[in-house]
Formats: C-alpha cells, structure tokens, sequence
C-alpha cells in the first residue's frame, strides 16, 4: 500500500451570518476563477511521481467554515487510512489540523505534519482584524507536538491574509518545528511547492 498525504485546504470564517452574506455580494468573480486551475495540491501527485496516494477532501461549507462540521468530515477518512500518513494544512487548514490533534488523538503514525500559511488564533488575538470562530486554539499545543514526529512550518513575510507574525507564535508554541519564511510567496497561490515535495521524499 503507498503511503498517503491528506491535504486540508483553507477557507473563511465568520463572526456573523450578516457578514458571511456581505462577503458573498462583494466577492469577485471573473472568468479566470471560473476555469479550474490547478495548484500545488493538486500538483503533488505528479511532483511525487505518482509514489504517494494524496487524499484531499472537500470539507464542508468552505465559505463559512465551522470547526465542529469539519472534525465530522475528517473523521471520516480514517476507515481508509494506513499506518503512517503526512498531514498538510493550508492556511485555515492549518489551524484545523493543529486544534484537531492538540485535542484528539490521531488512529494512525504521522511521519510530519507541514503548515502552511497556518493562522493562529489562541482568543486573545489584537493584531488582526478578523476571527478564527470555533477554530480557536483553546489548550495547549503539546498534544500535536506529540502526534507528529517531524512539524514543518512555511510562510512567507509578504502574505497580506495570514501575518507572518503567526508563523513566529507557532515556533514559540512548538520548538521541535522547523520555521521556513520566504519574503515573496504571498498566500502560496503556486502552481508547484518544491520544498514540501523535497522534505515528503525523504519518507519514501
């Protein structure tokens, strides 16, 4: 059996359904987010050579993401899972991985668990101006540090919907992770990661 990944992707948080209808009628839409395009998840296959079997599930809603429809949706997935996985999560589902496993434990071996552009939200945030709702880090981030034998954590210093300062409270929370910050990746909209695919091999 391959090894497998399970890429959780980002999405939107709101601390309102006022607000979720606001950001609907003001959202652009153009041709160009019409046509499917692809990016680095969806690359990872090929980059990988076809040597890992990627799972990357829809989770719920999306575009008004709530914590508790997406641990149902998760949770799912591990009826078919094998006995070591790597777990990636980008942006919200960064933070979605990093709540999940410092309050559950994980059925099977996480061989690394990268963040990518990963929020963190601990309840007492001033220094942006939005929410994290009830993907909020609410205990100790020990229990993750624990599940995960290798943590990987990516940002770059320009992205302008995750402050870097994030990536900085992440390291502080976990000291076994390994910090990478870019200067011009923004919110890694990229067609390939190279350096995930790079660290993911040394598994094989």
């Amino acid at each position: 059996m391959k090894k497998q990944i399970i890429a959780i992707h980002g999405g939107e948080v709101f601390a309102s359904y006022e607000e979720y209808l606001e950001y609907l009628k003001n959202y652009p839409v153009d041709l160009d987010r019409l046509i499917k395009k692809t990016g680095w998840k969806d690359n990872l296959r090929n980059d990988l050579k076809n040597e890992w079997e990627i799972l990357s599930p829809q989770m719920p809603n999306f575009r008004n993401a709530k914590y508790q429809e997406w641990k149902i949706w998760f949770e799912k997935l591990f009826p078919f899972l094998s006995d070591r996985v790597v777990l990636i999560g980008s942006s919200l589902g960064g933070i979605f991985l990093v709540k999940y496993l410092s309050e559950n434990k994980f059925p099977v071996k996480i061989l690394a668990t990268f963040l990518v552009a990963a929020p963190f939200d601990s309840g007492n945030r001033r220094d942006v101006d939005y929410t994290l709702g009830d993907f909020e880090l609410s205990q100790s981030l020990e229990k993750f540090q624990e599940q995960s034998e290798e943590i990987f954590l990516y940002h770059s210093e320009d992205d302008q919907v995750v402050p870097v300062i994030d990536a900085e409270k992440y390291a502080k929370a976990l000291p076994k992770a390994k910090k990478v910050i870019f200067h011009d990746r923004g919110h890694f909209n990229q067609e390939c990661f190279p350096e995930i695919v790079e660290e993911v091999k040394r598994f094989n």
